[in-house]
């Protein structure tokens, strides 16, 4: 598929090639050759400034020749029932190359803003949460109807037929509710629940550490065996910070068991890096909890994906890259389920503070277990509701849905009850027997 653009810009590669892939399962090649492009034979689509014969005319806002970062005026309006800006008269209605590249570049986010609590870009600051989009995978859904306006237009038309994937994905951010934390720390604990009258926490601690009880966060054979029966492959990030200070509460990566947890997860998934708190305050750190990781495991560490999903951008991507990460996890929020960049396919980050592409693999979540339960306050039966809602959104664009969990869900402890069940009726019931068809 030839893209005639009236000039090259490292903008528009990007997006040519990212769009390409989507609906063709190939880049779209760009030229500037009039005569060519006219004489060309095959699929043809202009983004040109003056209207050209192809499949598709597409007129520029001017974006994607810019170099600088500056407020644009983004107003949407409906697009056959969805969601669009940079309304153009054009033969599509609006600049999809540039609305594509302003949502995956997360362009927004390097304007001015004020942070949350935790220093990230906050969700209600965002396009998508202020339009009401930001359940939807609202690119993909734009691709899907380009798509079938252009089998109207020409039936023959071939495009890459995308299949439905799924990446379970796990924070372990406290390995163990009781073991495996010190004695400073277990007694400091006891002497917490015994002071408060908590009888009952004080003989649990007491079963866990005579081994007659499993520790309420201990569910990794459980998991194992659902991951089993889905055949489906694992992605742990665990946190390995070497002081457990304010937000960062984990099990020291000392510790014998968690080391042989690690490398045993090693061996039947993925393990990735859960950058500590610590790290976004001091950015060496990084690299010595890297550094565990990969003695534990054996090979590179290359998946990431941020504690609290503290990021900022371009700099807590600029850090990973600078370490040798390559695929990262974070593009979501920690506040509130949804599509951040509003898309469920990968993409590669592109670097708005250089204007360039980099080799930094974007892998976003739309579901977070802590989100449903601590910061929208949902009910296991609200948030399986939830989450049946984002995978039957994704599956009609055959897009990718990524989840996160964390082990205490799965656990034993009272405050996690009916969380396990929500995930093994979507795991068993749901996503298993469809992946089959």
């Amino acid at each position: 598929m030839l893209l005639l653009i009236d000039d090259e810009s490292p903008r528009v590669s990007y997006v040519a090639e990212w769009i390409g892939k989507e609906i063709f399962g190939r880049p779209l090649v760009c030229t500037q050759d009039k005569t060519y492009f006219r004489n060309y034979t095959g699929g043809k689509i202009a983004y040109t400034k003056a209207r050209e014969s192809a499949s598709f005319w597409i007129k520029p806002i001017g974006l994607l020749s810019q170099t600088d970062i500056g407020s644009q005026e983004v107003n949407c309006f409906n697009w056959h029932g969805l969601k669009a800006f940079f309304q153009q008269d054009d033969d599509l209605g609006f600049d999809l190359l540039s609305a594509v590249f302003y949502l995956l570049s997360r362009y927004e986010e390097y304007l001015p803003y004020t942070p949350d609590e935790h220093g990230r870009f906050p969700y209600n600051a965002s396009l998508a949460y202020r339009e009401d989009f930001l359940d939807q995978p609202l690119i993909n859904q734009w691709l899907q109807h380009w798509k079938q306006i252009w089998l109207q237009k020409e039936p023959d038309i071939t495009f890459a037929r995308p299949k439905f994937n799924f990446i379970p994905t796990y924070d372990i951010d406290i390995a163990w509710s009781y073991k495996n934390k010190g004695w400073w720390r277990t007694t400091g604990a006891w002497i917490r629940a015994m002071l408060k009258g908590n009888i009952q926490e004080c003989k649990d601690r007491w079963a866990v550490w005579k081994g007659n009880r499993t520790d309420p966060y201990d569910s990794y054979e459980w998991l194992d065996a659902l991951h089993l029966y889905a055949k489906i492959k694992p992605h742990y990030f665990f946190l390995v910070a070497e002081k457990a200070v304010g937000n960062d509460r984990n099990i020291l990566p000392t510790n014998k068991e968690l080391q042989r947890l690690i490398t045993y997860q090693s061996t039947i998934g993925t393990v990735g890096l859960h950058p500590s708190w610590q790290s976004g305050d001091q950015p060496k750190l990084l690299k010595t909890e890297q550094g565990w990781l990969e003695f534990l495991c054996d090979h590179p560490i290359e998946h990431s994906r941020q504690h609290y999903i503290r990021m900022s951008l371009p700099v807590s991507y600029q850090r990973l890259i600078a370490i040798g990460v390559q695929y990262e996890y974070s593009m979501g929020y920690g506040s509130i389920n949804g599509f951040r960049a509003s898309v469920a396919s990968s993409f590669y980050w592109f670097d708005l503070s250089k204007n360039q592409q980099t080799d930094l693999q974007v892998f976003p979540f739309c579901f977070m277990d802590a989100n449903a339960k601590y910061e929208e306050g949902k009910s296991p039966a609200a948030a399986f509701q939830d989450l049946m809602g984002y995978y039957q959104r994704i599956k009609q664009v055959d897009g990718l849905m990524i989840t996160i969990w964390h082990n205490q869900f799965f656990g034993t402890d009272p405050l996690f009850a009916g969380w396990k069940e929500v995930y093994e009726v979507f795991i068993r019931e749901e996503l298993y027997w469809d992946m089959l068809r």
